[in-house]
């Protein structure tokens, strides 16, 4: 057995509950002598609340309390929310809205908390929330991204967050300057709204002096840490609980003005308080993702080179900027800014901007996907301004094998890579585009193709911790500090604690989401999970191989040292005795050697890993209707070390599927009042199985030299690449029709004003 997994295509554990409707969410999971809350949220944009009447709401039927901010006040706790911010390029700080758990005074999107109302039942808080009355006078609403307005924060007086930048501005402007060619491009990359199956909800309740919150989020750490700090609790008087997670994205990262008004109520009222939002509420009030506008400029020199790249982006932070928005749009967009092409001169400027439309922050990834989809945009017009084939425009910039390790421009380390590689597998296997394109050319249809190489970065936390415990009945423990959404994670950890032990994965039983059971985890996000738990895990194994030694040497009758685990059992010259590790266990347990039942440890990884890859998609498009399909898709990618394939390509096709999502039909649209025009299914549109094609799927393994696995992780990898793959594809079909800008999403009536007029009228 080889000691860093098998790779075995092993179908996933928790799949047999989920679909047989055993899963437990936040609304399976409700205490039968619970409050439901519901939420007063504000109908306008941007106004001042001139009077707020509670007094119907209170007297309702079913009513146990209604509060505002001025209750979350007076209960003693800290109102205002978190928020992250970065330097401007001036060295100055950028600009931290105020931004409390209830409306204070003012309200800034639609959809803003404004009031909670706890009732005996959720139609009786619904139907008391409804007689709330508010009077507002109205402000004037900006939904510009651009500097200028009425200031939606007194922070920030011109309604820019920040203005941040990164990289050599001097030296890239003197290369842009030098330069035989220079392409550039104005590229938009449209909101979309999260839509996990499961919208958010919590629950709290305080009983004995202590508060157990339970939500559906992406680790229980963070929000233990917010719950002590806001609620002036002992973080020991907290537990936070997470159940079964119907997809996070990013989304559900961070804590919401929701959990903490819902833990107030629980404390005021002695019972349980239940919250869930519907999907509408969800459509209005979770965070949103991408939104932005970037001028991407490369340089080249008369060989096709490049020799510098800049870019200019303006981001909207909607009416608030939270917990992440600022760090992750900067940090993360910086981190794959170069992509995989051998550049040393660069510069990025990133500038934030407030409007009132509905909070945004980063999801799926943010911060990623955007820097790729820029980047492979502009390559891909650089390739056809300079008359070059975008294939190999991007073999004649890929960092070299032998380059590696390779230190980028904006001070990211490469570990390993071999892209020319990974393109060649892609180009073998999307051989004969010309001939389908020219036989749908006798159909009236448009075919195109699109390539994207993209690269990510994986770490987020580089610490993690496990448990691993050995139970009476004969099963195991295994405690983690992640947190699945419904990405496997059950299945995979066991598989590889199996594969490291000999363990068989059906005795062993994956503990997560709770913090009296572990004593910190860094929870999911940045396609972490795998990656770090893994190194805990193996870090946990050692442990636990280090202290069965000396116990089992003493029944061996040898030395310590010559006592050996080969990953399934314990053996040694001249004993018959080769107990696996769960007959160690049952021996220590019989022995009365409890302290051989349980083992935890902590592991640090030292660096990032990268994992990159090819997408190739082929769009077909309708030349009288404009409507656009994705016909093929095909991906190579370079994990590194897998432990199970299965997943990786599921997480690959989810993936895919959301940025064809994004690419062909999903959008956010406000209206000039800042009203959300696309709050429900039937007018955000979300892809259909029947619109998806077969997704070929190809690994292309080196493994990352930046842990002991060499593992690159995979959670995000597919909408990075997919976004420019997609959109690329349409280009090319829209170019030899005169066509020279196309925007996501391409939608039916936007491509057939493309191809009708070659620009799109105004929204």
């Amino acid at each position: 057995m080889e000691k860093f997994g098998k790779s075995q295509p092993i179908k996933r554990t928790e799949d047999q509950r989920f679909l047989t409707g055993q899963g437990q969410y936040m609304d399976d999971s409700v205490p039968e002598n619970a409050l439901f809350a519901a939420f007063f949220r504000s109908p306008v944009a941007h106004a001042t609340i001139t009077s707020l009447d509670l007094e119907d709401a209170r007297t309702a039927d079913g009513v146990r309390l209604v509060m505002t901010l001025e209750d979350l006040t007076a209960a003693g706790i800290d109102t205002v929310m978190n928020a992250t911010t970065v330097a401007n390029r001036d060295g100055s700080q950028g600009a931290a809205s105020e931004r409390n758990m209830l409306a204070k005074d003012r309200v800034r999107f639609v959809g803003e908390p404004v009031a909670v109302v706890i009732a005996d039942s959720l139609l009786q808080a619904r139907d008391a929330a409804e007689l709330i009355w508010m009077e507002t006078e109205d402000l004037p609403v900006k939904t510009d991204v651009a500097a200028g307005g009425e200031p939606l924060h007194p922070q920030a007086p011109n309604n820019r967050a920040f203005n941040w930048g990164l990289g050599d501005e001097k030296a890239t402007n003197a290369a842009f300057h030098a330069a035989a060619r220079t392409v550039a491009l104005n590229v938009h990359d449209n909101r979309v709204i999260v839509s996990s199956i499961e919208p958010r909800g919590c629950q709290a309740d305080w009983s004995d002096g202590r508060m157990h919150f339970s939500y559906g989020g992406q680790g229980v750490w963070g929000m233990k840490a917010q719950l002590a700090q806001k609620l002036k609790l002992d973080p020991e008087a907290i537990r936070v609980t997470t159940p079964d997670v119907g997809g996070g994205f990013g989304m559900k990262a961070m804590p919401y003005p929701e959990y903490f008004t819902v833990a107030v109520a629980a404390m005021k009222l002695g019972q349980p308080v239940h919250w869930m939002s519907d999907r509408s509420e969800a459509m209005l009030s979770d965070h949103h993702g991408r939104d932005l506008t970037s001028l991407a400029e490369l340089a080249f020199d008369a060989d096709h080179k490049i020799t510098a790249y800049r870019v200019h982006s303006k981001i909207n932070l909607g009416a608030y900027n939270s917990h992440f928005a600022q760090a992750i749009q900067t940090s993360l967009f910086s981190k794959v800014l170069m992509g995989v092409y051998d550049v040393q001169t660069t510069y990025l400027r990133v500038e934030g901007f407030f409007t009132n439309t509905t909070q945004v922050d980063a999801y799926r990834g943010a911060g990623r996907p955007e820097a790729i989809y820029v980047l492979e945009r502009v390559m891909d017009r650089a390739a056809r301004e300079l008359g070059i084939d975008p294939w190999e425009l991007r073999r004649k910039n890929f960092i070299r094998p032998e380059a590696f390790p390779y230190k980028t421009a904006t001070g990211e380390t490469y570990d390993v890579g071999e892209f020319d590689m990974v393109l060649s597998r892609a180009a073998e296997q999307t051989t004969g585009f010309e001939a389908r394109k020219a036989a749908d050319a006798e159909n009236g249809l448009i075919r195109g193709q699109g390539l994207c190489y993209y690269i990510e970065s994986i770490l987020g936390d580089p610490s993690e911790g496990a448990k691993i415990e050995f139970c009476e009945d004969g099963t195991v423990n295994l405690y983690v500090g992640t947190q699945s959404n419904g990405q496997g994670h059950e299945t995979v950890y066991a598989q590889f604690l199996s594969d490291q032990t000999g363990i068989p994965s059906h005795l062993i039983n994956v503990v997560q989401g709770d913090t009296d059971r572990l004593a910190q985890g860094g929870g999911t996000g940045g396609s972490r999970s795998v990656t770090t738990q893994s190194n805990a895990t193996l870090v946990t194994v050692d442990t636990m191989i280090a202290a069965f030694t000396p116990y089992l040497a003493d029944k061996m009758g040898v030395e310590e040292s010559d006592v050996t685990f080969d990953h399934e059992t314990f053996r040694a010259p001249g004993s018959n005795l080769t107990p696996t590790l769960t007959e160690a266990a049952e021996m220590a347990r019989a022995d009365g050697r409890t302290d051989l039942l349980h083992h935890e440890a902590r592991a640090t990884l030292d660096a990032r890993s990268y994992p990159n890859g090819a997408h190739v998609a082929e769009v077909v498009i309708d030349s009288f209707t404009g409507e656009t399909w994705v016909d093929r898709y095909t991906v190579v990618d370079d994990f590194g070390n897998l432990i199970n394939p299965m997943l990786a390509e599921g997480q690959v096709h989810g993936g895919v599927v959301q940025g064809i999502g994004q690419a062909l039909t999903e959008h956010v649209v406000h209206d000039a009042e800042g009203q959300l025009l696309t709050a429900s299914f039937m007018d955000y549109a979300l892809p259909r199985a029947a619109e998806i094609p077969m997704i070929e799927f190809t690994s292309a393994p080196v493994p990352s030299t930046a842990n002991p696995m060499g593992m690159k992780g995979c959670g995000e990898a597919g909408t990075v690449g997919a976004l420019a793959a997609v959109a690329n594809a349409v280009q090319d079909a829209l170019w030899d029709h005169g066509v020279r800008q196309a925007d996501m999403p391409f939608t039916p009536h936007k491509v057939w004003e493309l191809l009708t007029h070659g620009s799109v009228a105004a929204e």
